[in-house]
């Protein structure tokens, strides 16, 4: 990316040439291990999981995003390799829908919990299957309203650089299209897509907690495993921190160093060190979903035991099987070998 001019007019020194190399690698590694975690996933949701509710449901559409995500990955790789942008404008899209559509699906979720734990008869008519899909339709919707402009309405987002011939794919925007397009973008996708979520995943968890210690709930010890609901909200919660509070709140600064609205030249050095780390930690939320899915649904902890289980007992079946083959063929051969002696010796 380009200096941003600083008000004594001069351009600052660029701090992040290592987040070519840093990318490359990161996103490859993401490439391969998330595609295997997903696949895994998806496979269970679609051949190995029987009973279906509204909560899979979300998750479904948490492993979809998740692998369209996956498979955006090798296009940036290529980019940040060859510095050419083959199919920039849905490779960009892609990214940034998948990225948030897994902010808000793993939000999803944490609501979902919440109104069976908290309100578990008045969300009875609320957690539906139907009203799953169409939250989940809405999601798409939205993320979509916010990809689809940054990734082909934007100027200049796949552009040859001035000084040289390397060609930039959604970066080395000019403060004017920053000041004009991208903070609108930024604002609508940070407030929709990171601030709203956050804060329904931190209130739901809270809330959560506080019905888990009232005394009534107590009563109900026989339905509610309270250790194993806690692990799930820390689960959830650590990896939607960790994940994407970095990236987002860096973004925020970025944009407003980008505008000029943040000035000097310590401001740019820090936004542009810590942006390229930020984002590889973000991009990595494709690898800890899974856990997520573990945790959140006991369905599924069902599912991946009864195939260990059946596996094992398989295992134990065909070892039987071949240590009861091998002793009636050991006993066969004894008989075989006892009857030729007697023959010799009636013989003799």
């Amino acid at each position: 990316m380009t200096g941003i001019n600083s008000t004594n007019s001069f351009t600052c020194n660029k701090t992040d040439d290592f987040k070519y190399p840093l990318y490359s690698t990161i996103f490859s590694l993401v490439f391969v291990v998330g595609l295997i975690t997903n696949v895994i996933a998806m496979y269970i949701f679609t051949c190995s999981l029987k009973l279906r509710n509204e909560t899979t449901t979300y998750m479904m559409n948490l492993v979809v995003s998740d692998l369209l995500f996956v498979f955006t990955l090798p296009l940036r790789v290529f980019y940040f390799i060859n510095q050419n942008c083959p199919l920039c404008n849905i490779s960009v899209s892609l990214f940034y829908t998948n990225m948030y559509g897994s902010m808000l699906f793993l939000t999803c979720i944490s609501v979902d919990r919440f109104l069976a734990i908290v309100h578990p008869f008045r969300s009875r008519t609320l957690r539906t299957k139907r009203n799953a899909k169409i939250v989940c339709i809405a999601v798409w919707v939205l993320v979509l309203a916010g990809s689809l402009p940054a990734g082909y309405l934007l100027e200049s987002n796949c552009c040859v650089g001035n000084k040289t011939n390397a060609i930039f794919c959604f970066e080395n925007f000019s403060s004017k299209q920053w000041k004009s397009q991208l903070s609108k973008v930024v604002i609508f996708i940070e407030t929709v897509g990171f601030f709203i979520p956050l804060l329904l995943n931190v209130c739901c968890s809270i809330m959560v907690l506080q019905t888990l210690r009232r005394p009534q709930t107590i009563s109900r010890g026989g339905k509610l495993d309270k250790k194993k609901i806690l692990r799930m909200i820390m689960v959830h919660l650590s990896i939607f921190c960790f994940c994407f509070i970095p990236y987002n709140v860096n973004l925020v600064f970025y944009a407003l160093v980008r505008t000029n609205t943040l000035k000097g030249c310590f401001a740019e050095s820090v936004v542009r060190t810590i942006y390229p780390i930020a984002l590889c930690i973000a991009v990595s939320n494709c690898c800890f979903d899974p856990i997520v899915y573990y945790f959140t649904s006991e369905t599924i902890q069902n599912s991946i035991k009864r195939k260990s289980q059946t596996s094992h007992m398989y295992d134990h079946k065909f070892s039987e099987a071949m240590h009861s083959e091998t002793s009636s063929t050991v006993q066969y051969s004894l008989r075989n070998l006892k009857a030729k002696v007697f023959n010799n010796e009636s013989s003799v």
